[in-house]
């Protein structure tokens, strides 16, 4: 008797094909589709000259300022996380895994009345900033404190399942032959999750220039001054300048897009690398 397989059933397999293909068209595909419209309503001129403008150009350059600095050390902080918890055995392992993870569960915005609770000029280090002259809230390190908290579990999160199936007789086979951990980590460890890192960094950018709830509450969103891109795209929208808006909002698009074929790639490398047994 043949066994039967899931998708065997013709019917059945073109209903849910049909029916995810109709939805992510019109939840997806659709919105996308309307901010390349209207961006490009008043022609590529316009298009160009709202793009080019000081405020959006500022704005641009904050994402990316933040991004830079956001980025690389959310990326130690997960290559060290994911380390600690898949090689090492210790009291309260699963409890770290639940701290890093929680970003995941909190509200954006949430977090970033936190951060204004604690550095904030009322918050509990207030006081001593002011006294200091050091400036965290609604300036840049305001926004790149909540852009960590937000992509914490991004990188570690890639890496943790990965190493935790690698196990650890690579990393003790290396030390037992005279390795030491420095060269163990970069000769043994790092190549076999270069894959995962990258997706993770990936992953972890995109989530940066995307951020909204928590930037907007640490930032005050001052345009021309502490409003990263997603920010701008609300304030040309409420000042009615639907172009400009849409137009900043298709950057953010095609840094959605351009994270959505690097991951694709990423995949196909990973699937290729590890039909070969490299």
């Amino acid at each position: 008797m043949a066994t039967k397989r899931v998708g065997d059933q013709k019917l059945v397999r073109r209903l849910l094909i049909g029916a995810v293909a109709i939805i992510a068209l019109f939840l997806i595909a659709a919105p996308l589709l309307a901010i390349l419209s209207y961006a490009l309503a008043g022609g590529a001129g316009r298009y160009f000259e709202s793009l080019l403008t000081e405020d959006t150009l500022h704005a641009v350059k904050l994402s990316v300022i933040t991004a830079l600095i956001a980025v690389p050390i959310n990326t130690l902080f997960g290559i060290a996380a994911a380390w600690a918890i898949a090689k090492f055995d210790f009291p309260g392992r699963r409890f770290l895994t639940a701290i890093i993870e929680l970003p995941y569960s909190i509200s954006p915005i949430v977090a970033g009345v936190a951060y204004l609770f604690v550095f904030g000029a009322q918050g509990l280090f207030g006081p001593w900033l002011q006294a200091n002259d050091i400036k965290i809230m609604f300036a840049l390190p305001g926004i790149v404190l909540a852009s960590l908290f937000v992509t914490a579990p991004f990188v570690a999160r890639e890496l943790i399942p990965l190493l935790e199936a690698q196990g650890r007789e690579r990393e003790e086979a290396g030390i037992s032959l005279g390795a030491s951990g420095f060269q163990t980590f970069w000769r043994i460890s790092l190549p076999g999750m270069r894959w995962a890192l990258l997706y993770g960094i990936i992953l972890c950018n995109a989530r940066v220039f995307g951020e909204f709830g928590a930037v907007s509450i640490v930032s005050g969103n001052v345009r021309g001054e502490t409003n990263t891109l997603p920010l701008h795209v609300e304030l040309l929208y409420q000042d009615h300048n639907s172009v400009g808006a849409f137009a900043a909002a298709s950057v953010l698009m095609l840094i959605a897009v351009f994270t959505l074929v690097a991951k694709f790639l990423l995949e196909r490398r990973g699937v290729r690398r590890h039909a070969e047994g490299t």
